[in-house]
């Protein structure tokens, strides 16, 4: 097969079958189809599209390439988040949802431009191993019931390659791309359901509502015609979900949340709403309703935390991590308030603006090749419709040196926004499938 008439047809708008896709795709695994090639057809699919079924066809070919697992119970069941700040919500969520009786082996990344990755916070934790050997892993997910890792070797290996090359041929941008992407790491683990987070706001990579619907229905076709049971959630990221931003902050706020120490409400919401739909598509629940009632009481009675302390353990982490969690986080050498401009209510954040300052504090990667600060960041951000004086402090700046929280400081002044009146909506905007 001649890979460059696959890509002439497509670069004509015309429709490439299983049959071709699947070639295609045994090329990007086996190096047959050059880098070249592989830019031109991404290309090619950025400008004309793609259809439906072969959405389906490239995210099951990709997700083909290597290995996939599967495992001796079930339902198996996974999240995805699409990114923002303060997103915390994988550590919680997995716990829950092994504790009400899921199998949860979550496939999760590192932080992706403004946004933080769950792998970079987990790595905040002495010892986890966030790229375990699949012995460990299978072993963890059969006693726990969870495991929260990065993206083995194994799976998925088309997708890496493909990335790679998208990323310097300005190709990134497509959504039929994106979604065989995400997917097809996702169905590598051997997923039955699947619920998907599609962030909506200032600090989310799709800013406005139509622009997140049309990912998340682009997902959620995909994914079903894929054979997995799948729904997204389109959640509000005009503002920090926790309230706090950096590595080590926000497990200190997970294991506060699944301990019942402090629990912030807008995480508390997106949270249960997540996994009452989780537990629905896996079969766990027969409604929204009761599976929120089964999230809540996973959370209340403690059964959350054991779990989560089970698998930090399995994975390498201290046994007693829950228990004693700030001695164990690293803390920041210089912690400083960032005062209030005026005096008024906290009407709203530039949240992406936070998400960059956190990485200017050295919390996340400008290149590839940073190594990331866990101990810097952002907490005790004032949530939405807090009144203020002058002065009063807005959050905390965690950073190593005095000049990197002098910078932050500015940063987070000039992104917040003080007024007269906090802005209301619901957290939950749309539910997609």
């Amino acid at each position: 097969m001649l890979y460059q008439e696959l890509i002439r047809r497509k670069r004509d708008g015309g429709e490439l079958d299983g049959a071709e896709i699947g070639a295609i795709v045994a090329g990007i695994t086996s190096g047959d189809l050059g880098d070249a090639q592989l830019g031109a057809f991404a290309m090619a699919v950025l400008l004309k599209g793609m259809s439906l079924p072969e959405r389906v066809a490239l995210t099951e070919a990709m997700r083909d390439s290597g290995e996939v697992l599967a495992w001796a119970r079930g339902p198996v069941v996974d999240k995805h988040s699409t990114g923002g700040i303060g997103d915390t919500v994988s550590l919680m969520l997995a716990p829950a949802l092994a504790a009400c009786g899921a199998v949860v082996p979550m496939i999760s990344g590192r932080g992706l431009g403004h946004t933080g990755g769950t792998l970079d916070k987990l790595s905040a934790i002495p010892g986890y191993d966030v790229m375990p050997e699949a012995t460990r892993l299978r072993r963890v997910v059969e006693d726990v019931g969870c495991a929260v890792i990065g993206q083995t070797g194994a799976l998925a290996p088309a997708d890496r390659r493909f990335y790679a090359v998208r990323d310097v041929t300005a190709t990134v941008e497509s959504r039929d791309l994106i979604t065989a992407s995400i997917l097809s790491k996702k169905l590598a683990a051997g997923l039955d359901a699947l619920i998907l987070d599609v962030k909506c706001g200032n600090g989310a990579f799709m800013e406005t509502l139509p622009e997140a619907e049309a990912l998340a229905q682009a997902l959620v076709e995909v994914a079903n015609g894929a054979g997995c049971r799948t729904r997204a959630l389109i959640t509000d990221m005009n503002a920090p979900l926790a309230p706090a931003a950096g590595n080590a902050l926000e497990v200190a706020v997970a294991v506060d949340f699944l301990t019942g120490r402090a629990v912030d409400p807008r995480l508390w919401e997106v949270t249960c709403a997540l996994g009452a739909e989780a537990l629905v598509l896996a079969g766990l629940s027969q409604d929204v309703e009761q599976g929120s009632v089964m999230m809540q009481e996973a959370f209340r009675s403690g059964r959350a935390a054991e779990w989560f302390a089970r698998m930090v353990a399995g994975l390498g982490g201290p046994v007693d991590f829950v228990e004693r969690a700030n001695s164990y986080l690293a803390p920041a050498p210089v912690v400083v308030p960032v005062p209030a401009p005026q005096g008024g209510v906290v009407t709203g954040y530039h949240t992406r603006a936070l998400g960059l300052a956190v990485i200017g504090l050295g919390g996340g990667r400008r290149q590839v090749t940073d190594e990331i600060d866990p101990r810097v960041g952002l907490s005790e951000i004032a949530p939405l419709g807090t009144a203020v004086d002058d002065g009063d402090p807005l959050a905390l700046v965690h950073a190593a040196d005095g000049a990197a929280a002098a910078e932050a400081v500015a940063a987070v002044r000039a992104a917040c926004r003080i007024g007269e009146e906090a802005p209301t909506g619901p957290l939950v905007l749309r539910r997609v499938g």
